[in-house]
Parts: C-alpha cells; sequence; structure tokens
C-alpha cells in the first residue's frame, strides 16, 4: 500500500487489477476446456459414425437388424442379443422404426446429448460451497471426463441405453422438485437396471420416505406393465434367468465386472460360488449403502450417491463396461489430509475409467487377478473401504499445506518459463508416483510398437535403409567400431558374458534404484531428477517415430554376432522373450545409454563423496562398451542418447529453473532427524 500510495495511484487499483485478471483467466481457461470437450465430442461422434455399419452400434442392430426385434415375432431374448429388461423393450420397441431409418445419426447424437446433461448435473450436485474457479470449471471438466470414460465410448460404440438410468437417478436426487417426483425418476432408470433399486434404501434412511415409496411403486408398476404387454419375455427374464442373469456373454467374460464374475473367473463354480456370491453382495450392500446414508447427511449426497452405484455393480449378476459410470462419479470424494496426497484418489479413478487395464498394471500372470478385476477392485474400494473425508473435518477444506523450497536464482530473467512449479521439500505421494510411472511406461511401449505400424516387422525395410545412412555417416567420421569391438568382445568368454549380462540386468534396475533412493533421502532432487528424465524419454520417443533404426545385430551381410539373442534369422528374427511386446527397431536414440548417462549425472551431482560420483560415471561407461559390443546399437545412437538426456535437463531448466538448492532450514530439519537418539537420552537423564 505503502509502494501504490508513492505511485500517485490508489492502493485499490491493484487489488481491481489483480481480480480483473483472475476473472479472465478463469474465463480463458473455461473457455478453454468448453473447446475440449467439444473436440472429444466431436471425435467420439466422428469414431462411431466412420465405422462400417457392420461393426459399430452392434447392440442396436439387435433391434434393427436383419433377425431383430422389429422384424422377429418370438421373444426378445430367443431371437437377438437383447440383455435388457422387459421394460426396456417395451420402451425401445416403439423407436427401432425411426433408428431403422436413420441407424447411427439419431441414436448417437442422443446418446451425446445424454452425456452432456449427465455432466451437467453431475456438476451442480457439487457440495456447497463451492467456488467460483469450481462452478465455472466444473461442468466442462465433467462432460470432457465422461467422453473419455470407457464406459461412455462403449454405451456409444455398442448403441447401449446405460447412460440414461444414471442421469435419471441423478435427476431425481438434484433437480426433481417434489419426493414422488424424484422417487419416479428412480424407480423407472431400476425398471431398465434393477439393481438400481439399492437407491431406495438410501433415499428411506435420509428422510425421504415418500421418494422411497414412489421408487419401488414406479418400479412395480413398470415391471408389471412390461410383464401385460409381453408376459413370456417376462418371464424369461424375471424368472427363467433370474433378474437377467446368463443373458447377453458368458458370465465369467472380462467385460463383467461384478463380484459373479469375478468369482467365476477365480475358477469358483455350482452352489459354492452362488452362496459366495450371495454373501458378499449382501455385505457390501448393506456397508455401501451405510456408508452412503452417512455422507448423505454429511452435504455430500452426490459421493453417496456414487457409492452407492459402486455398491450396485458389485451385487449386480452382469455388469457390463458400459454400465460402469458410477465409479466415475466417486472423483468427488476427497482423501487424504495432505495436500499432496488428494490427487491420488481422483487420478487412480480416472485413469481406471479410461485406460485399458493392460496398461495400468504389468503383463504378469500373477498379477491377472487383480488386472482382470481392476475396475471392480475399485467400486469395492469406493462402496466399503476409501476414508473419503467429512465436510466436519478440519482437512475437507483446508489440507495441510505442501512445503516449497526457496527458488534459487536463475541465470536467465526468464527462468522457469512456468514460476508456479516451485520445488517441494515434501516426498510425493508414492501411488501416485508409481501409477504415473506405469501409465508412462505403458505409452511408452505403445509408441515403441506403433512406430513401425504395430508390428515388429512393419518398418524393417525402412529402418535397415537407416542402418546403412548410420553406417556411411559413422564410417565417414571414422567411428565405426561396432564389428571390431563385437568380434573383440566374442573371443573373450568372460568379457562376453559379462557385457551380455550388464547390457540385460542394469537398463532398469539402476535408474529404479536411483529414483528410490532420490525418494526416500532427497525428495526435493527426486522431483528434478525425475523431470528430467520424463522429458528426456518423451523426446527419443519422437526419435522412434520419426526414425526407426536397425540396430547392427538386425542388419544382414554386416557380420554382427547377436551376443545376446543367439544367430538371427532375419526372414523370422528372434528378439527373445519381448519379441511381440516391443519395436526392436527403437534404436535411435538409445535409451539404454540415456538412461544410464542419467543416472551418472545424476549421482555424480548429488553424491557427496567423490567415489560415488566417480561410481556413478562409471555406469553409461560400461553401458556404451556394452550396447557396441553386443551388436545392439550403432555408436551413433549412443550420441543421440546423449542428446536427448541434454535436452531433458535443459527443459527442466527452463521450466522449473535450476535445481533446489539445501536452505539452512532444510538442512537443519534433516541434522536433526539423522542426530542418533543417544545424546538426547543422556541430557534428559542428566536433567
Amino acid at each position: 500500500m505503502a509502494n501504490a500510495e508513492h505511485s500517485g495511484r490508489p492502493a485499490g487499483a491493484f487489488g481491481a487489477t489483480a481480480v480483473g485478471a483472475t476473472r479472465a483467466r478463469l474465463h480463458a481457461a473455461r473457455l478453454g476446456l468448453w473447446a475440449v470437450a467439444a473436440v472429444l465430442a466431436v471425435r467420439q461422434v466422428a469414431v462411431v459414425l466412420s465405422t462400417p455399419r457392420g461393426e459399430r452400434l452392434t447392440d442396436l442392430e439387435t433391434w434393427v437388424g436383419q433377425n431383430g426385434v422389429l422384424h422377429v415375432k418370438g421373444s426378445l431374448y430367443d431371437s437377438t442379443r437383447f440383455t435388457g429388461t422387459p421394460f426396456g423393450g417395451l420402451v425401445l420397441k416403439p423407436l427401432t422404426r425411426a433408428a431403422e431409418q436413420a441407424l447411427g445419426w439419431g441414436w448417437t447424437f442422443g446418446s451425446l446429448l445424454l452425456v452432456v446433461a449427465l455432466g451437467l448435473v453431475a456438476a451442480r450436485a457439487l457440495p456447497e460451497p463451492v467456488t467460483r474457479r469450481a462452478s465455472l470449471l466444473a461442468a466442462p471438466v465433467a462432460i470432457s471426463l465422461l467422453m473419455l470414460s470407457l464406459p461412455v465410448r462403449n454405451a456409444l460404440w455398442l448403441g447401449q441405453t446405460s447412460i440414461l438410468p444414471v442421469l435419471l437417478v441423478l435427476c431425481g436426487c438434484f433437480v426433481a422438485r417434489g419426493e414422488r417426483t424424484s422417487g419416479v425418476l428412480i424407480g423407472v432408470a431400476a425398471a431398465f437396471q434393477p439393481t438400481v433399486l439399492l437407491f431406495a434404501p438410501l433415499v428411506w434412511f435420509t428422510g425421504r420416505r415418500r421418494a422411497a415409496l414412489s421408487t419401488g411403486l414406479t418400479f412395480l408398476a413398470c415391471t408389471l406393465l412390461a410383464w401385460a404387454a409381453m408376459p413370456h419375455d417376462s418371464y424369461t427374464y424375471w424368472v427363467h434367468h433370474m433378474a437377467g442373469t446368463g443373458l447377453g456373454g458368458k458370465a465369467d467374460d472380462l467385460a463383467n465386472q461384478s463380484l459373479h464374475g469375478a468369482l467365476l473367473r477365480l475358477g469358483l463354480s455350482g452352489p459354492l460360488e452362488i452362496g459366495l456370491f450371495l454373501a458378499l453382495g449382501a455385505a457390501v450392500a448393506v456397508l455401501g449403502v451405510r456408508r452412503a446414508v452417512r455422507y448423505a447427511r454429511d452435504g455430500q449426497l452426490l459421493l453417496a450417491v456414487a457409492i452407492t452405484g459402486c455398491a450396485a455393480i458389485a451385487v449386480s449378476p452382469t455388469t457390463w463396461q458400459h454400465q460402469l459410470l458410477w465409479v466415475l462419479l466417486a472423483v468427488v470424494g476427497r482423501v487424504g489430509r495432505r495436500a499432496s496426497d488428494r490427487l491420488v484418489w481422483p487420478v487412480a479413478v480416472v485413469l481406471v475409467m479410461t485406460l485399458p487395464a493392460r496398461m495400468m498394471l504389468p503383463n504378469m500372470a500373477a498379477l491377472y487377478p487383480l488386472r482382470d478385476n481392476v475396475v471392480l477392485l475399485a467400486a469395492l474400494a469406493a462402496a466399503t473401504v476409501v476414508p473419503f473425508l467429512s465436510r466436519t473435518s478440519p482437512y475437507f477444506y483446508r489440507p495441510v499445506p505442501t512445503e516449497y523450497a526457496e527458488q534459487p536464482p536463475a541465470r536467465w530473467r526468464r527462468v522457469p518459463l512456468v514460476p508456479f512449479l516451485r520445488r517441494v521439500l515434501t516426498r510425493p505421494n508414492l501411488l501416485l508416483e508409481l501409477l504415473l510411472i506405469r501409465v508412462t511406461y505403458a505409452a511408452y511401449q505403445q509408441v515403441r510398437l506403433a512406430a513401425t505400424g504395430g508390428t515388429n516387422s512393419g518398418g524393417r525395410a525402412r529402418a535397415e535403409a537407416h542402418g546403412h545412412q548410420v553406417l556411411d555417416i559413422e564410417r565417414f567420421l571414422h567411428i565405426d567400431v561396432e564389428h571390431w569391438a563385437n568380434h573383440a568382445v566374442v573371443r573373450v568368454d568372460w568379457l562376453r558374458n559379462f557385457f551380455d549380462f550388464y547390457y540385460e540386468s542394469f537398463h532398469f534396475v539402476v535408474p529404479l534404484s536411483v529414483l528410490a533412493l532420490l525418494y526416500w533421502r532427497r525428495p526435493v532432487d527426486y522431483r528434478w531428477a525425475r523431470s528430467a528424465l520424463g522429458f528426456a524419454t518423451l523426446l527419443a520417443l519422437v526419435g522412434f517415430w520419426l526414425y526407426p533404426l536397425a540396430p547392427p545385430r538386425l542388419m544382414p551381410h554386416l557380420g554382427i554376432i547377436d551376443t545376446v539373442h543367439g544367430v538371427q534369422d532375419f526372414s523370422q528374427p528372434d528378439y527373445g522373450t519381448l519379441t511381440a511386446l516391443t519395436n526392436q527397431y527403437a534404436a535411435m536414440p538409445s535409451l539404454h545409454f540415456g538412461w544410464s548417462l542419467w543416472c551418472g549425472l545424476v549421482i555424480a551431482i548429488v553424491a557427496p563423496k567423490w567415489w560415488m560420483k566417480a561410481l556413478g560415471l562409471l555406469h553409461p561407461l560400461f553401458t556404451v562398451s556394452a550396447i557396441v559390443a553386443t551388436g545392439n546399437h550403432w555408436v551413433l545412437d549412443a550420441v543421440g542418447g546423449a542428446v536427448v538426456v541434454a535436452a531433458g535437463f535443459a527443459l527442466t531448466y527452463a521450466l522449473q529453473g535450476p535445481r533446489g538448492r539445501m536452505t539452512s532450514t532444510t538442512a537443519a530439519r534433516e541434522e536433526d532427524a539423522a542426530r542418533p537418539l543417544e545424546p538426547e537420552r543422556e541430557r534428559a537423564a542428566g536433567a
């Protein structure tokens, strides 16, 4: 204020300017998010409508296809793959004539409007008080997440109606005026998906008993109406198939993310499986509804709805992929007392609901039960065990703040380019780090393989042509030592075995060990080093995509001996156990050398003793010797690896500024933590 007065301008002008700038940024962010939501919507429509007619909207084809409901006079369930309730068939059958005339367009755009309405209602249902930023950004963020989610994409692709029951429940809870109207909407939703009846106890125990009664009566009326119109189909659904059990695909299919499907996939069957399913289902339903009632009374009704929906997913005999939207709604729950922990639950939910399970977990047999049921496990966690914060908790609105290090001075004025990325003193959440590392590595694998058209042999000719280019450059520079080094090592058995072991073993072990040590002992340096490694890897992926390159061992007529994988049949090259998983033409730049150089530089910068620094720098030296001697890389590949690592550190410096220094406060804190306890005890005893 003193500076403002001396400058001759009123102090309030600065406050008004700051508020105006904040509003402008919020409105710009809102427009940007709406643009993202629009792009995602257009993309989903384009994907569906650009697919050949016989391959899209396959569930809708059961109505209007050659043997669909519209053309066959028999049962809904005998003539098609229809798995919905008889009431759903009764409602949709009159629409099939129009759907046949404009199959795809009307259904797809109608489903898209339902998704938009669902996002708007969910954004409106956020618990009060809602900040201005949340009120402006919630709707486009919700719609974008829905567009990206696997259930919505699956529903649009198949032509399913699974979005409608979720929207009806949300409208009944947050939009409808009057308990009877609310109950009618939820009852109609239950007529489409019977497990939605689980919302009746939620409504009853939260004091809206008229709504609960209306829900039950509406469901009963709709079901009886369908029974009167289609008695044979109603008997088939409710009696012969026990509320739809066994309709559609096999119950043990991976797409069935219910407790029943999980137990069948674990090998259980017969009375034992049925009894266990009923017992577990009852326990999940009771516990889920109790938790939902508690959060509804706490003022978090949207979270209560999500918890009840997650319980319904688990207890349903069959819960197909397009019926899993309830899990995504659970993203509104707040978990964790620290600000750094708040992102773990929403990030985990978004990843589970937007990415295939194989990208979440490694392709290991021991993890198959976890990977095959990852959405079910997320639903069970939300319904029964995740400790969502109550609004009465002091950490609900004010989590424990993150500690930041002092920003060291930068050498150039415009560094850092992103000044709000300050150095954090505390460790990041380990689960969040593991999730991000796993997803990043899965994307890395996909890009490596896609660089050659999805197969290892797809880009062979181009990769070999690039190999000859690299060899010509090395000959011009007189650094073509691959053949000499390879044959020199092959003659010495112990040296060959050493380089083979080093090549196969240290590529992942050393970087992960360095990251683990930094995470535990030096969290500030961990974030800096991790960012540099991430940038280097992303740049390397660009190189793999633009310049597929055959390594020396896969270049015919060069006489290079593959010491790791053995003699190659170039008509069917063998790349070892990773033949079907990785692109063997991702050689330029060499991440084997790049990651080892990153390790060496980080150790040399961070390690406190000279011999540690020297030992760290030996790792890239041994690695470059191993990749050349075993015939897996050219010398120029190592140069490319060094370039992307240098660029990674440079980008980290440019975006975040220089590496955080150890301040006196941080040093004192670490010294106190490392000080032995005995002197303290002696002083206490003396006192």
